[in-house]
């Protein structure tokens, strides 16, 4: 028997939250990477690893939100906290080797396909491992062409995002790349719920195993989300990143690194030299 799928059980709040959250975890992951190029070679690392972390957090925190308004009528639905928690290490670790690729090879055509293909999958696998984790008195089915395409939107908003931060400078046009980077992920979700179906195994007595996901969702706002707001600030105003002002060595060193011109890169202007005074003398 087919299961009533309903994904907006909460109408307009769940999209629109998870939206923000995705735009959230994008715009802080996009200015940790472009901050990284701006830095000497030891600091790197550091800002790219913050940046997967606030890009895989984000996207995570998005899907268990959007996931809130999913509902099969007549069906409860938990999660098995394992696998859902290990889909937030995929969306981590994944997106932090695309953004590492990059971070370290600059925004050259392989890559840009390279670190957004595996971003991108790394995407895709957080939603469909999170899928997994799913218990209720049912089978999830999923219709193939979805699937496909909202791997495609992930592989593609991925490279995208990526190549805007090496690319994008000033703040307006990251925040203009994390409220796009934010829509091609909820596009994503959604376009792969679009093709969940629920086949029900009759008539079953009893919760299922595992916590709902508000009981999943309530460490993440707790802690990490306050992290993501935190940091978020404290990037997005960055006084550096804001004036585009960054120390011209590091910046240099930072640029030949990645295959950057050099020659965009403004050195500060020196004090002419004072010139001796030349006064005619008397003899």
């Amino acid at each position: 028997m087919q299961g009533t799928v309903d994904g907006f059980s909460y109408g307009l709040v769940t999209p629109v939250v998870a939206y923000l959250m995705a735009c959230l975890g994008g715009a802080l992951g996009l200015r940790c990477t472009t901050r990284s190029l701006h830095v000497a070679h030891t600091w790197r690392a550091g800002w790219l690893g913050l940046g997967a972390a606030a890009i895989g957090s984000g996207i995570w925190t998005m899907h268990f939100i959007a996931m809130m308004g999913f509902a099969v009528r007549g069906v409860p639905i938990h999660y098995d906290k394992p696998t859902t928690f290990a889909s937030l290490g995929v969306a981590v670790v994944m997106v932090g080797v695309g953004v590492f690729i990059v971070g370290y090879k600059g925004a050259t055509g392989p890559a840009l396909f390279t670190g957004g293909t595996i971003t991108g999958l790394g995407v895709a696998s957080m939603h469909y491992l999170g899928m997994a984790g799913m218990r209720l008195h049912g089978t999830l089915q999923y219709n193939t062409y979805t699937v496909v395409a909202s791997v495609v939107i992930a592989m593609v908003a991925s490279t995208a995002a990526l190549w805007a931060a090496v690319q994008v400078r000033g703040i307006l046009w990251s925040l203009g790349a994390s409220l796009v980077m934010g829509l091609a992920v909820s596009g994503m979700h959604y376009m792969g719920m679009a093709g969940v179906s629920v086949r029900l195994h009759g008539a079953a007595t009893g919760s299922p195993a595992g916590d709902s996901a508000a009981g999943i969702l309530a460490p993440m706002l707790i802690g990490p989300l306050c992290f993501l707001l935190l940091a978020g600030v404290v990037v997005l105003f960055d006084p550096m990143m804001v004036m585009g002002r960054p120390d011209w060595r590091d910046a240099r060193d930072a640029a030949r690194q990645v295959g950057a011109p050099a020659a965009r890169i403004p050195r500060p202007r020196r004090a002419p030299d004072k010139q001796p005074s030349r006064t005619p003398q008397r003899w």
